[in-house]
């Protein structure tokens, strides 16, 4: 596809970016995501995971098709959401808006969890949130290990996953329904550090559910059906 330059003036090159990829263009990506407060890492030149979280993250809130790359689409889209920032500017967020607001960041996830676990977890993302869109999935994966992270829930994803009444998929059986390759990479993109939900540690269906106590919860946002909240 052609080259969608968004100026004469914009610092990006034609190059589509990757992660492992280095140079002038991963330098302006990684000053633009700081300045919107997607990523809090250096300024470094150097696509790394990290980086690829934040790009993944930007481009959810934008509505940009999530690949983590760096292309023609998602490198417009930066420059116009980004038209203020210079290089060596001060690395400050512009006065927050919905979708220039980045979501909460966790500390990494031990990812070092057994097979059985990353099953169990696979299993629960698909029993609950395989008719949703591929970001819900992640979010459904970024629950789990937002409570494994909280000192109020267990700390494994299957303690957390069984714990009594916290999942409809344990309560209907489905959990033991065979995940798909998608449930399985969406568990993987939470183990990464992808979290679309902003840190959530519940989430519902507004159409279904019945509890006055989910309800009361402060509300983060709506993925799909569900709505995560805290």
């Amino acid at each position: 596809m052609p080259w969608l330059a968004p100026s004469p003036a914009h610092g990006f090159s034609e190059e589509t970016v990757y992660v492992g990829s280095s140079g002038k263009d991963v330098t302006e990506m990684q000053g633009r995501l700081k300045f919107l407060g997607f990523y809090t890492g250096p300024v470094d030149g150097t696509f790394s995971w990290r980086t690829y979280n934040g790009l993944r993250n930007f481009q959810y809130e934008f509505g940009i098709p999530i690949d983590g790359i760096l292309g023609p689409k998602t490198k417009l889209k930066l420059w116009e959401a980004t038209k203020n920032w210079r290089p060596g500017a001060p690395e400050t967020a512009p006065a927050k808006t919905e979708t220039a607001t980045a979501p909460k960041k966790l500390p990494k996830t031990n990812v070092n969890f057994s097979q059985n676990e990353l099953k169990m977890m696979a299993n629960a993302v698909y029993g609950e949130s395989r008719g949703e869109p591929y970001v819900g999935q992640v979010a459904v994966a970024a629950v789990i290990l937002n409570r494994v992270k909280s000192p109020s829930f267990p700390n494994s994803p299957s303690a957390v996953i069984f714990e009594p009444g916290a999942f409809t998929a344990v309560s209907d059986g489905q959990i033991w329904l065979t995940p798909n390759e998608t449930a399985v990479k969406a568990v993987q993109d939470a183990l990464n550090g992808w979290d679309p939900t902003g840190g959530a540690l519940y989430y519902f269906n507004p159409d279904t559910a019945t509890s006055a106590w989910i309800w009361s919860r402060p509300q983060i946002k709506k993925i799909g059906k569900h709505i995560f909240c805290n």
